[in-house]
Protein backbone atom coordinates (compact mmCIF):
# COMPACT_ATOMS: atom_id res chain seq x y z
CA UNK A 1 0.00 0.00 0.00
CA UNK A 2 1.29 3.40 -1.35
CA UNK A 3 2.07 6.25 2.03
CA UNK A 4 -0.25 9.14 1.90
CA UNK A 5 1.20 11.79 0.51
CA UNK A 6 2.10 14.73 2.77
CA UNK A 7 0.22 17.52 3.52
CA UNK A 8 1.74 20.50 2.04
CA UNK A 9 3.08 23.01 3.86
CA UNK A 10 1.94 25.98 2.08
CA UNK A 11 5.61 27.04 1.88
CA UNK A 12 7.70 27.37 -0.91
CA UNK A 13 10.89 28.98 -2.47
CA UNK A 14 9.55 31.47 -5.01
CA UNK A 15 11.78 31.96 -8.09
CA UNK A 16 12.97 35.04 -8.65
CA UNK A 17 10.98 37.14 -10.33
CA UNK A 18 13.40 38.17 -13.61
CA UNK A 19 11.67 41.63 -14.25
CA UNK A 20 10.11 44.20 -11.88
CA UNK A 21 5.96 44.07 -12.50
CA UNK A 22 5.71 47.89 -11.48
CA UNK A 23 6.97 51.25 -11.77
CA UNK A 24 8.77 52.53 -8.96
CA UNK A 25 10.75 56.07 -7.99
CA UNK A 26 13.86 54.21 -8.64
CA UNK A 27 12.80 53.92 -12.61
CA UNK A 28 13.61 57.72 -12.59
CA UNK A 29 17.04 57.89 -10.95
CA UNK A 30 18.79 57.59 -13.74
CA UNK A 31 20.49 54.81 -12.20
CA UNK A 32 20.40 50.84 -12.96
CA UNK A 33 16.31 50.71 -12.87
CA UNK A 34 16.44 53.19 -15.40
CA UNK A 35 18.99 51.18 -17.56
CA UNK A 36 16.61 48.06 -16.82
CA UNK A 37 13.21 49.89 -17.77
CA UNK A 38 14.77 51.01 -21.01
CA UNK A 39 16.11 48.04 -21.79
CA UNK A 40 12.91 45.92 -21.14
CA UNK A 41 10.62 48.43 -22.60
CA UNK A 42 11.47 51.40 -25.12
CA UNK A 43 14.98 50.12 -27.06
CA UNK A 44 12.48 46.84 -28.35
CA UNK A 45 9.90 48.85 -28.99
CA UNK A 46 11.28 51.82 -30.65
CA UNK A 47 14.51 50.09 -31.98
CA UNK A 48 16.53 52.27 -34.83
CA UNK A 49 20.61 53.15 -35.20
CA UNK A 50 19.55 56.54 -33.48
CA UNK A 51 18.52 55.08 -30.60
CA UNK A 52 20.68 52.11 -30.10
CA UNK A 53 23.61 54.95 -30.01
CA UNK A 54 22.43 55.64 -26.38
CA UNK A 55 23.67 59.03 -26.51
CA UNK A 56 22.16 62.26 -25.16
CA UNK A 57 20.22 62.89 -27.75
CA UNK A 58 19.69 61.96 -32.12
CA UNK A 59 22.10 62.30 -34.30
CA UNK A 60 19.99 63.13 -37.48
CA UNK A 61 21.34 63.16 -41.29
CA UNK A 62 19.14 65.00 -43.46
CA UNK A 63 18.66 64.45 -47.30
CA UNK A 64 20.73 66.89 -48.39
CA UNK A 65 23.97 65.88 -46.37
CA UNK A 66 23.75 68.09 -43.35
CA UNK A 67 23.07 66.76 -39.62
CA UNK A 68 20.78 67.66 -37.02
CA UNK A 69 20.73 66.74 -33.10
CA UNK A 70 17.32 66.11 -31.76
CA UNK A 71 16.64 65.57 -27.92
CA UNK A 72 13.89 65.45 -25.35
CA UNK A 73 13.44 66.10 -21.29
CA UNK A 74 10.79 66.32 -19.13
CA UNK A 75 11.01 67.84 -15.69
CA UNK A 76 9.26 67.00 -12.43
CA UNK A 77 11.80 69.01 -10.05
CA UNK A 78 10.68 69.23 -6.60
CA UNK A 79 10.68 71.97 -5.39
CA UNK A 80 9.68 74.45 -8.13
CA UNK A 81 12.34 77.09 -6.93
CA UNK A 82 15.18 76.46 -4.83
CA UNK A 83 18.76 78.36 -4.28
CA UNK A 84 20.42 78.82 -8.03
CA UNK A 85 17.83 77.77 -10.21
CA UNK A 86 14.22 76.95 -10.59
CA UNK A 87 12.08 74.25 -12.87
CA UNK A 88 12.00 76.59 -16.13
CA UNK A 89 15.76 76.84 -15.75
CA UNK A 90 16.94 73.65 -15.79
CA UNK A 91 13.76 73.07 -18.21
CA UNK A 92 15.96 75.08 -20.95
CA UNK A 93 19.36 74.28 -19.43
CA UNK A 94 18.90 70.26 -19.89
CA UNK A 95 17.80 69.95 -23.33
CA UNK A 96 20.85 72.78 -24.39
CA UNK A 97 23.01 70.89 -22.58
CA UNK A 98 21.86 67.46 -24.09
CA UNK A 99 22.80 68.68 -27.75
CA UNK A 100 25.71 70.51 -26.50
CA UNK A 101 26.95 66.96 -25.59
CA UNK A 102 26.24 65.45 -29.05
CA UNK A 103 28.25 68.40 -30.35
CA UNK A 104 25.60 70.36 -31.89
CA UNK A 105 24.89 74.66 -31.59
CA UNK A 106 21.72 74.06 -30.18
CA UNK A 107 19.05 76.53 -32.00
CA UNK A 108 15.26 75.97 -30.99
CA UNK A 109 13.41 74.46 -28.21
CA UNK A 110 9.74 73.36 -27.34
CA UNK A 111 7.98 73.62 -24.32
CA UNK A 112 4.98 71.50 -23.34
CA UNK A 113 3.78 72.26 -19.87
CA UNK A 114 1.35 70.11 -17.24
CA UNK A 115 -0.79 72.37 -15.34
CA UNK A 116 -2.88 71.42 -12.12
CA UNK A 117 -5.95 72.99 -11.40
CA UNK A 118 -5.52 75.71 -9.30
CA UNK A 119 -1.68 76.11 -9.96
CA UNK A 120 -1.35 79.90 -9.24
CA UNK A 121 -0.96 82.31 -12.42
CA UNK A 122 1.29 84.52 -11.06
CA UNK A 123 3.79 81.22 -9.98
CA UNK A 124 3.36 80.41 -14.01
CA UNK A 125 4.70 83.89 -15.17
CA UNK A 126 7.22 83.68 -13.00
CA UNK A 127 8.60 80.49 -14.38
CA UNK A 128 7.84 81.00 -18.16
CA UNK A 129 10.24 84.27 -17.11
CA UNK A 130 12.90 81.96 -15.81
CA UNK A 131 12.46 80.00 -18.97
CA UNK A 132 12.79 82.96 -21.55
CA UNK A 133 16.01 84.38 -19.18
CA UNK A 134 18.08 80.98 -19.97
CA UNK A 135 17.19 80.52 -23.29
CA UNK A 136 18.64 83.83 -23.84
CA UNK A 137 21.72 83.19 -21.98
CA UNK A 138 22.13 80.38 -24.31
CA UNK A 139 21.69 81.70 -27.37
CA UNK A 140 18.27 79.73 -28.01
CA UNK A 141 14.50 80.16 -29.34
CA UNK A 142 11.43 78.79 -27.29
CA UNK A 143 9.67 78.89 -30.92
CA UNK A 144 6.63 76.23 -29.90
CA UNK A 145 4.75 74.39 -27.16
CA UNK A 146 1.82 73.20 -26.10
CA UNK A 147 -0.55 73.24 -22.94
CA UNK A 148 -2.62 71.04 -20.78
CA UNK A 149 -4.27 71.38 -17.49
CA UNK A 150 -5.00 67.84 -15.53
CA UNK A 151 -7.76 68.36 -12.16
CA UNK A 152 -7.12 69.47 -8.82
CA UNK A 153 -5.54 66.81 -7.16
CA UNK A 154 -4.18 64.85 -10.35
CA UNK A 155 -1.05 66.10 -10.69
CA UNK A 156 1.59 68.34 -8.16
CA UNK A 157 1.51 71.77 -9.87
CA UNK A 158 3.60 72.01 -12.73
CA UNK A 159 5.45 69.73 -15.00
CA UNK A 160 7.56 70.87 -18.23
CA UNK A 161 8.25 68.72 -21.08
CA UNK A 162 11.42 70.23 -23.38
CA UNK A 163 12.84 69.26 -27.01
CA UNK A 164 15.41 70.65 -28.96
CA UNK A 165 17.28 70.75 -32.11
CA UNK A 166 20.69 71.71 -33.08
CA UNK A 167 23.02 71.91 -35.99
CA UNK A 168 25.78 69.71 -35.69
CA UNK A 169 28.69 71.92 -38.02
CA UNK A 170 31.67 69.76 -37.12
CA UNK A 171 32.97 66.33 -39.15
CA UNK A 172 33.69 64.42 -35.99
CA UNK A 173 30.96 62.11 -34.22
CA UNK A 174 30.70 63.19 -30.65
CA UNK A 175 29.26 59.95 -29.24
CA UNK A 176 30.24 56.91 -26.67
CA UNK A 177 30.94 54.98 -30.14
CA UNK A 178 34.02 57.44 -30.73
CA UNK A 179 35.33 56.94 -27.46
CA UNK A 180 39.31 54.95 -27.46
CA UNK A 181 41.57 53.82 -25.30
CA UNK A 182 44.53 56.39 -23.66
CA UNK A 183 41.80 59.16 -24.04
CA UNK A 184 42.54 61.50 -21.09
CA UNK A 185 38.77 62.27 -18.94
CA UNK A 186 38.16 66.11 -18.23
CA UNK A 187 35.83 66.69 -15.65
CA UNK A 188 34.85 70.41 -16.03
CA UNK A 189 33.86 71.12 -12.77
CA UNK A 190 32.96 70.48 -8.59
CA UNK A 191 30.44 67.72 -8.50
CA UNK A 192 26.96 67.83 -6.58
CA UNK A 193 25.33 70.95 -6.23
CA UNK A 194 22.58 70.71 -8.25
CA UNK A 195 21.61 67.65 -6.02
CA UNK A 196 22.70 69.11 -2.79
CA UNK A 197 20.82 72.45 -3.39
CA UNK A 198 17.53 70.38 -3.44
CA UNK A 199 18.24 68.27 -0.73
CA UNK A 200 19.50 70.73 1.94
CA UNK A 201 16.39 73.14 0.96
CA UNK A 202 13.81 69.76 1.46
CA UNK A 203 15.87 69.12 4.71
CA UNK A 204 15.91 72.47 6.10
CA UNK A 205 19.42 72.07 6.23
CA UNK A 206 20.77 75.99 7.18
CA UNK A 207 25.16 76.03 6.13
CA UNK A 208 26.77 79.34 6.74
CA UNK A 209 26.21 80.50 2.88
CA UNK A 210 23.71 78.22 1.10
CA UNK A 211 24.46 75.90 -1.65
CA UNK A 212 23.29 77.07 -4.83
CA UNK A 213 22.66 74.59 -7.74
CA UNK A 214 25.19 74.49 -10.94
CA UNK A 215 22.59 74.77 -13.23
CA UNK A 216 24.23 76.41 -16.17
CA UNK A 217 24.20 76.34 -20.16
CA UNK A 218 27.25 74.83 -21.81
CA UNK A 219 27.05 76.28 -24.96
CA UNK A 220 30.58 78.41 -24.68
CA UNK A 221 32.55 75.49 -23.75
CA UNK A 222 31.66 72.94 -26.14
CA UNK A 223 31.69 75.51 -28.83
CA UNK A 224 34.94 76.77 -28.17
CA UNK A 225 36.66 73.03 -28.15
CA UNK A 226 34.94 72.26 -30.90
CA UNK A 227 36.09 75.71 -33.06
CA UNK A 228 39.83 74.66 -31.70
CA UNK A 229 39.64 71.61 -33.83
CA UNK A 230 40.14 69.46 -31.31
CA UNK A 231 39.58 65.46 -31.52
CA UNK A 232 36.31 65.43 -28.94
CA UNK A 233 35.81 61.89 -28.89
CA UNK A 234 32.66 62.20 -26.65
CA UNK A 235 30.89 64.55 -24.34
CA UNK A 236 28.38 63.71 -21.35
CA UNK A 237 26.23 65.77 -18.34
CA UNK A 238 26.23 65.02 -15.62
CA UNK A 239 22.84 65.21 -14.50
CA UNK A 240 20.88 62.05 -12.84
CA UNK A 241 22.86 59.54 -11.23
CA UNK A 242 25.97 62.09 -11.25
CA UNK A 243 29.61 61.28 -12.43
CA UNK A 244 29.84 57.36 -11.29
CA UNK A 245 27.24 56.55 -13.36
CA UNK A 246 27.36 58.99 -16.24
CA UNK A 247 30.86 56.99 -16.58
CA UNK A 248 29.41 53.51 -16.18
CA UNK A 249 27.23 54.41 -19.27
CA UNK A 250 30.58 55.42 -21.30
CA UNK A 251 32.00 52.46 -20.29
CA UNK A 252 29.23 50.11 -21.39
CA UNK A 253 27.81 51.91 -24.57
CA UNK A 254 31.74 52.27 -26.20
CA UNK A 255 32.97 48.17 -24.52
CA UNK A 256 35.82 50.34 -22.93
CA UNK A 257 37.57 50.29 -19.09
CA UNK A 258 37.67 53.43 -17.40
CA UNK A 259 39.78 54.33 -14.19
CA UNK A 260 39.49 57.54 -12.18
CA UNK A 261 41.00 58.85 -9.39
CA UNK A 262 38.86 60.06 -6.16
CA UNK A 263 41.74 62.28 -5.00
CA UNK A 264 41.29 64.33 -8.14
CA UNK A 265 37.51 64.79 -8.02
CA UNK A 266 36.57 68.61 -7.01
CA UNK A 267 33.75 68.51 -4.43
CA UNK A 268 33.23 71.85 -1.99
CA UNK A 269 33.52 71.68 1.71
CA UNK A 270 29.83 72.42 1.67
CA UNK A 271 28.77 70.59 -0.49
CA UNK A 272 30.97 66.90 1.56
CA UNK A 273 29.33 67.93 4.17
CA UNK A 274 26.15 67.82 3.33
CA UNK A 275 26.10 64.51 1.55
CA UNK A 276 27.68 62.98 4.95
CA UNK A 277 24.91 64.37 6.53
CA UNK A 278 22.53 62.56 4.20
CA UNK A 279 24.53 59.50 3.95
CA UNK A 280 25.13 60.23 0.25
CA UNK A 281 27.90 60.07 -2.03
CA UNK A 282 28.82 63.30 -4.34
CA UNK A 283 30.43 60.55 -7.18
CA UNK A 284 26.28 59.73 -7.52
CA UNK A 285 24.64 63.00 -6.67
CA UNK A 286 22.87 65.16 -9.73
CA UNK A 287 24.47 67.71 -11.43
CA UNK A 288 22.98 70.55 -14.08
CA UNK A 289 26.20 72.06 -15.44
CA UNK A 290 29.37 70.07 -15.17
CA UNK A 291 30.51 67.71 -18.01
CA UNK A 292 32.99 65.43 -18.37
CA UNK A 293 35.42 65.54 -22.19
CA UNK A 294 36.93 62.70 -23.61
CA UNK A 295 40.20 63.75 -25.76
CA UNK A 296 43.16 62.24 -26.68
CA UNK A 297 46.15 62.73 -24.36
CA UNK A 298 48.37 64.27 -26.11
CA UNK A 299 45.33 67.57 -26.59
CA UNK A 300 44.00 67.19 -23.32
CA UNK A 301 46.42 70.24 -21.81
CA UNK A 302 44.97 72.27 -24.28
CA UNK A 303 41.65 70.83 -23.39
CA UNK A 304 41.87 72.11 -20.03
CA UNK A 305 43.00 75.39 -20.79
CA UNK A 306 39.96 76.19 -23.61
CA UNK A 307 37.47 74.92 -20.64
CA UNK A 308 38.95 76.83 -17.92
CA UNK A 309 38.05 79.79 -19.76
CA UNK A 310 35.00 79.07 -21.08
CA UNK A 311 32.86 76.34 -18.86
CA UNK A 312 31.07 77.41 -15.09
CA UNK A 313 32.54 75.49 -12.02
CA UNK A 314 35.64 75.17 -12.34
CA UNK A 315 39.15 74.98 -12.73
CA UNK A 316 38.33 71.66 -14.65
CA UNK A 317 41.00 68.50 -13.87
CA UNK A 318 42.10 65.34 -15.38
CA UNK A 319 40.21 62.99 -13.39
CA UNK A 320 41.14 59.73 -15.17
CA UNK A 321 41.72 57.66 -18.54
CA UNK A 322 40.07 54.72 -20.71
CA UNK A 323 41.62 52.13 -20.90
CA UNK A 324 41.02 48.75 -23.38
CA UNK A 325 39.16 46.50 -20.80
CA UNK A 326 37.91 45.03 -18.77
CA UNK A 327 35.00 46.36 -21.07
CA UNK A 328 31.82 48.67 -19.40
CA UNK A 329 33.75 48.82 -15.51
CA UNK A 330 34.58 51.65 -13.80
CA UNK A 331 37.62 51.38 -11.24
CA UNK A 332 38.01 54.13 -8.77
CA UNK A 333 41.75 54.72 -7.20
CA UNK A 334 41.07 56.15 -3.42
CA UNK A 335 42.87 58.53 -1.62
CA UNK A 336 44.62 55.84 0.61
CA UNK A 337 45.43 53.99 -2.93
CA UNK A 338 42.95 51.35 -3.09
CA UNK A 339 40.36 50.49 -5.89
CA UNK A 340 37.25 49.84 -6.01
CA UNK A 341 34.74 49.01 -8.74
CA UNK A 342 32.11 52.01 -9.17
CA UNK A 343 28.76 50.64 -10.34
CA UNK A 344 25.42 52.35 -11.70
CA UNK A 345 23.06 53.73 -8.93
CA UNK A 346 21.02 51.77 -7.72
CA UNK A 347 17.20 52.98 -7.12
CA UNK A 348 16.71 56.46 -6.50
CA UNK A 349 19.05 58.41 -4.19
CA UNK A 350 17.62 61.82 -4.36
CA UNK A 351 13.85 61.48 -5.96
CA UNK A 352 12.74 64.78 -8.74
CA UNK A 353 15.75 66.58 -8.95
CA UNK A 354 14.80 67.47 -12.41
Amino acid sequence: MASPTPPSSGLSCPVPLPHRVEITVGHGGGGRLTQELIDRVFRPAFANPALEAQHDGALLRLPGGGRLAFTTDSHVVSPLFFPGSDIGKIAVNGTVNDLCMCGARPLWLSAGFILEEGFPIATLEKVVASMQAAAAAAGVGIVTGDTKVVERGKGDGLYVTTAGLGVIETPLTVAPSSIRPGDAIILSGDLGRHGMAIMATRAGLEFESAIESDCAPLVAPVQALLTAGLEIHCLRDLTRGGLATSLVELAESAKVGIAIDAAKIPVTELVRGACEILGLDPLYVANEGRFVCLVPAAQAAQALEIIARTAPGGPPVIIGQVNAGPAGQVTQRSIIGAERIVDRLSGEQLPRIC
